[in-house]
């Protein structure tokens, strides 16, 4: 899997390359970057849990107003802080990871606000999760970027909210039963610059 994710990223890393040439360029940091989620259960209480060690690449150049972003979603990963849930959820019935691993975020175009120092409103792209893949859009909470004192380089940030209808990616279980179809997602985000 080691060798997948790097020959994924070298392949990331010439298409976003040619697709924004003159936007600079970021890593993901996996220890900051993760995707929380919150489902209603059965009209009686919320389920949370995350996807963590997340993987990408990011570009970006406000002045320009252009960026992309690729991120990798490892479904081993999935922690709820309850065992007997983090296996449910993995399993057949819900994210399968025997058969679909991974998951994936492409953007497709990003929204600046029209303000001297344009800010990110919202990013669009294509979520592939559990075979399937469809159009979401991300709010932007926060985006910010900054020199960092502790890696001597450009790091940037932000924090990115979508609902999303889970029976789109085949992930029905539960839903005839009161369990809602709606999965509400946090994206916090954080690249360094190479």
């Amino acid at each position: 899997l080691t060798h997948f994710y790097k020959g994924l990223l070298l392949l990331l890393v010439i298409v976003h390359s040619t697709a924004t040439s003159y936007a600079a360029s970021y890593i993901i940091d996996p220890s900051q970057t993760h995707v929380r989620f919150a489902i209603d259960n059965l009209k009686t209480s919320v389920t949370t849990g995350g996807f963590y060690n997340v993987k990408g690449q990011l570009q970006y150049d406000p002045s320009l107003k252009i960026g992309s972003i690729f991120l990798i979603i490892p479904i081993k990963s999935l922690d709820t802080g309850n065992k007997a849930i983090n296996l449910k959820l993995t399993g057949a019935d819900f994210f399968d990871i025997q058969q679909f691993p991974l998951a994936h975020f492409e953007s497709t175009k990003w929204y600046f606000n029209n303000k001297t120092s344009p800010q990110v409103t919202q990013v669009d792209g294509n979520l592939t999760l559990h075979g399937e893949t469809h159009p979401i859009s991300l709010r932007a909470t926060t985006f910010n970027c900054y020199l960092s004192s502790s890696v001597k380089k450009e790091v940037c940030g932000g924090g990115f909210t979508a609902t999303i209808d889970r029976t789109k990616w085949n992930i029905n279980k539960y839903t005839l039963f009161g369990m809602t179809k709606n999965l509400t997602l946090n994206i916090q985000v954080e690249a360094t610059k190479h």
